[in-house]
């Protein structure tokens, strides 16, 4: 009988221990900027900047990241980098990750651009922070931006 209770005051315990991990906002993270890198072969290689805001009450610590991105639908580039540090509580900071585009992905990008829309082009970044949480703390950030009207235009199907 006591193995019994203290078997179910164990599961109790654990089960009001996860109850208390699950009241975190998520992370805001949008894209801040990107720089080219030196790139080898036919790849091409870009240093994304990524702004993430903390809108809990406790900091995160992060011991890596790791991102994708997508342009119109499409895989576009990924990369990682083992970056530490902690993002404040109610606070922000910018990250930087290399990322790599592959000759296909490129290749991919222009015949979509050439068959379809050119006027907007939508993209999707996600990755993950890695930290001492289960498994880190993931997130996405999706936008959309207009391309200048002249190369929209300049390459618009007749």
């Amino acid at each position: 009988m006591r193995k019994l209770l203290l078997v179910w005051l164990s599961c109790l315990l654990m089960l009001a221990g996860c109850a208390g991990l699950g009241g975190r906002d998520p992370l805001h993270v949008a894209l801040a900027g990107v720089d080219s890198l030196p790139g080898e072969g036919l790849e091409m290689r870009m240093a994304v900047k990524l702004r993430v805001q903390n809108p809990n009450d406790e900091p995160v610590d992060y011991n890596g990241v790791a991102l994708t991105l997508e342009l119109r639908g499409l895989d576009f580039a990924s990369g990682v980098s083992d970056v530490q540090g902690m993002v404040p509580r109610f606070g922000e900071t910018v990250l930087v990750v290399p990322v790599t585009v592959s000759a296909y992905a490129m290749a991919r990008q222009v015949y979509s651009f050439a068959t379809g829309d050119r006027s907007k082009v939508n993209f999707v970044a996600r990755g993950k922070l890695s930290g001492s949480g289960f498994g880190g703390m993931r997130f996405e950030s999706k936008g959309e931006f207009d391309l200048p009207a002249a190369l929209a235009g300049s390459a618009a199907p007749k």
